[in-house]
């Protein structure tokens, strides 16, 4: 498994919001959706996305792609200077800058949304609606809007994503998520490798024969007793030579490294699992609950239970209403 992979195998998409949004100018809609992470991709015509902090706006084209890390508000338009005229806030709910329900007047289709059906624009989007803790380590790294040019390598799953979100086939939600899931990992490796990236150091210690290698180990078996000593072995080195290289390339020491990665796991573990907190101790290396807790309480402010619980500030949940109804039940939600 490698560094980008074992980033984002753990937090898959589970019901991520997925719609074609069709515009005619002047358009422009302001995101405040909260969503930990957002791709959209235009179709035909232009879009431009004002970024998180009122950065300098971005133009997309077709085939580009732009990834908007949560949960600052940003701004898609036709034009910078364009006013909003539609707000999306959490849960994929529509309405006027002064709260009238909007998204039933621009329903157009199946995950088809917009103010004319032949628009000039179409754009793609894909949101996250959930932060997955595996990926932070990863999403952390990255800057709040990165676009990739038309590629190659993403033209094939956008030209999918744009034949299936239209579709309204049993089992659609799961393969739109994970056509979602190979855009973000496929974009994601174009923006690592592109000429002069600022990719994370654990990145690029990947490259590295011994420290990838014992990157690696460390999070193929993150359960696994391992001691600086045991891992240089592996690797082929010294144990100085190692920790010395591994703190260079990555940043932290090899035991620090392993630590922050076992309780993301296990973070994950409890998020998504319904295993006991000795099961989640014991697969991500700790002897006893009691340790693990300790751990977990120390580098992430709350106990497991309390976690897993859904704790604010650590995970972005719709509200219970939205939980509990059918989407198409809430009033001004874009119908996904």
């Amino acid at each position: 498994m490698d560094a980008l992979a074992g980033l984002l195998d753990g937090p898959r998409a589970r019901g991520a919001f997925l719609l074609r949004m069709v515009m005619e100018p002047p358009w422009a809609v302001r995101i405040e959706d909260r969503a930990p992470i957002c791709l959209m991709s235009v179709r035909r015509g232009t879009a431009c996305i004002v970024p998180p902090g009122g950065g300098e706006p971005v133009l997309l084209g077709p085939g580009d792609v732009a990834v908007v890390r949560g949960p600052d508000p940003y701004t898609v338009a036709d034009a910078p200077g364009t006013t909003p005229h539609a707000l999306i806030g959490p849960g994929g709910i529509c309405t006027t800058l002064h709260g009238r329900p909007l998204s039933q007047d621009m329903v157009l289709n199946v995950r088809t949304w917009g103010n004319a059906v032949d628009g000039a624009t179409a754009v793609l989007v894909g949101t996250y609606l959930l932060d997955g803790e595996i990926s932070r380590r990863l999403l952390g790294a990255v800057p709040p809007l990165l676009t990739v040019p038309a590629d190659a390598r993403t033209r094939p799953l956008l030209d999918l994503l744009d034949a299936e979100i239209a579709q309204d086939e049993p089992g659609q939600r799961v393969v739109l998520d994970r056509l979602l899931d190979l855009l973000l990992i496929a974009v994601l490796r174009a923006w690592f490798s592109r000429p002069g990236a600022d990719a994370p150091a654990w990145y690029r210690a990947m490259g590295d024969p011994v420290v990838g290698m014992a990157l690696r180990l460390l999070q193929d078996d993150p359960a696994r007793p391992w001691t600086v000593a045991s891992l240089a072995a592996r690797a082929g080195v010294s144990r100085a030579g190692l920790a010395r290289r591994f703190t260079e390339l990555v940043g932290e020491p090899p035991m620090a490294y392993l630590t922050g990665w076992r309780l993301a796991v296990a973070a994950d573990l409890l998020r998504e699992s319904d295993a006991t907190v000795e099961a989640v101790a014991r697969k991500v290396g700790y002897s006893t609950p009691f340790a693990f807790s300790a751990a977990f309480k120390r580098v992430r402010g709350v106990s497991p239970q309390e976690y897993r619980g859904g704790t604010p500030g650590h995970h972005l949940d719709l509200p219970d209403r939205q939980r509990t109804l059918p989407p198409e039940s809430l009033p001004g939600r874009l119908t996904p």
